[in-house]
């Protein structure tokens, strides 16, 4: 079976939907050998900046020698994206050959894509023998794919309400879903959560003897900067290549759970994972400047304090643009009238778009809800011919694209392939 059939097989999984459930995972990964049980892993959970995190994880590790493997979702370009070794691709002939395999076994059990993609990069990490592997969950927690881990550590980044028709309508409810992936005596590290978040996780924690520790404990703010302080090292050089203070929180984060968890003091091999993330991971999308003169920023906020976060730090640069647009698009189980709500005094015009994608909202849906809300908003058709001719705009306008991972793929991989053709 060559790449693109593999590939063609593996996205028509996406018609079994998302399936919450551990049991068709565990019977997989039985059937291959268990791949999950060779690796020592760090759990990645929240509703945002969890890719963040995981990325500033995987490269600090990096950085100091080990054999790193990282697991994302979703890709933007190119599938393969999703699983890496040392910020490289999993290479299309494993995906490949994993999918020729087990085709059969896929078929039977009607295995979805998030299962079969999870399964893939499990395989991968084992066979390349890494050393240590950074897993970001998918859809919450205690039913996603990954939650067959038994991992070092256990990260949770931050806690809003999110997909509230899976998780639950509060933040104690969702809470309780992304936190079900800690372990018995395990270390767990938390971002700045809502109060009620944790109280939940805090309960949790008396329950499995783990261990806590709170990123509010070992930070001071001063002004513009952060100081991480620990019992083993103070940190208060951030060069960043993200835009944005609230990465300084999730690079901090993922600095205290590596030094807690592993024993590690050199802070010149933690400075240097976060000055080379987006080397050493191929991290992308997040404050992204696309082009400058004009200015088009590619952002993945996809839910209302996401784009809260990136909005603070626009604010600060938007009043030196003659013109401020906007090409929003988002899923239809996110908090659209509150993210429209949030935009809206921000920018000059707004657009909104569909995402070819089963979950996302119809450019019709949004413009219904906008007009509802008394905003004007345009529908655009082609998202990408819309970013390229926006190229021929006055030097000092601005274009953001916001909304959600799968618009910033879809624009991305259209443009690539516009380019290579």
């Amino acid at each position: 079976m060559d790449l693109q059939k593999s590939l063609d097989k593996l996205f028509s999984l996406h018609t079994f939907g998302v399936k919450l459930g551990l049991e068709n995972i565990t019977n997989f990964l039985a059937v291959i050998g268990n791949p999950q049980k060779k690796l020592k892993c760090f759990h990645v959970a929240g509703s945002n900046g969890k890719g963040s995190t995981a990325a500033f994880l995987a490269s600090m590790l990096y950085e100091f020698g080990y054999n790193v493997g990282m697991y994302t979702s979703p890709h933007f370009i190119k599938f393969n994206e999703r699983i890496k070794v040392n910020g490289l691709d999993v290479p299309d002939e494993f995906v490949a050959a994993f999918i020729e395999e087990h085709e059969n076994y896929i078929d039977e059990n009607k295995l979805t894509f998030f299962e079969v993609t999870t399964a893939i990069a499990f395989q991968y990490f084992a066979d390349e023998k890494v050393d240590y592997a950074v897993i970001e969950t998918g859809l919450g927690g205690r039913l996603d794919a990954t939650n067959v881990l038994n991992p070092l550590s256990v990260i949770l980044t931050s806690i809003s309400l999110e997909h509230t028709n899976v998780l639950g309508k509060t933040i104690e409810e969702i809470t309780s879903e992304k936190s079900a992936i800690i372990k018995d005596g395990i270390k767990v590290f938390c971002g700045r959560l809502p109060v009620e978040a944790e109280k939940v996780v805090s309960k949790k924690i008396d329950q499995t003897g783990s261990e806590l520790y709170r990123i509010e404990d070992y930070i001071n703010i001063k002004e513009s900067t952060l100081e991480l302080y620990t019992e083993e090292i103070e940190f208060d050089e951030w060069t960043m290549p993200l835009k944005g203070n609230y990465q300084k929180y999730n690079a901090a984060l993922a600095a205290l759970t590596l030094i807690k968890t592993l024993d590690v003091n050199d802070s010149n091999q933690i400075r240097s994972g976060i000055k080379n993330v987006i080397a050493n991971t191929g991290f992308q999308g997040r404050y992204e400047f696309y082009r400058k003169n004009p200015t088009i920023i590619l952002d993945s906020a996809h839910n209302a304090d996401g784009i809260e976060k990136f909005l603070f730090e626009f604010q600060k640069d938007s009043k030196n643009y003659s013109k401020r647009v906007l090409l929003f698009a988002a899923m239809r189980d996110k908090a659209i009238p509150e993210m429209l709500k949030k935009t809206a005094s921000h920018f000059d015009s707004i657009f909104v778009t569909s995402i070819d994608y089963e979950r996302a909202a119809t450019a019709e849906d949004l413009f219904t809800i906008a007009s509802g809300l008394g905003i004007n908003v345009a529908v655009v058709k082609k998202p990408a011919e819309f970013v390229q001719s926006f190229e021929s705009e006055e030097r000092d306008a601005c274009l953001v694209v916001l909304g959600s991972m799968y618009l910033l793929g879809e624009i991305k991989s259209s443009i690539s392939k516009k380019q290579i053709a």
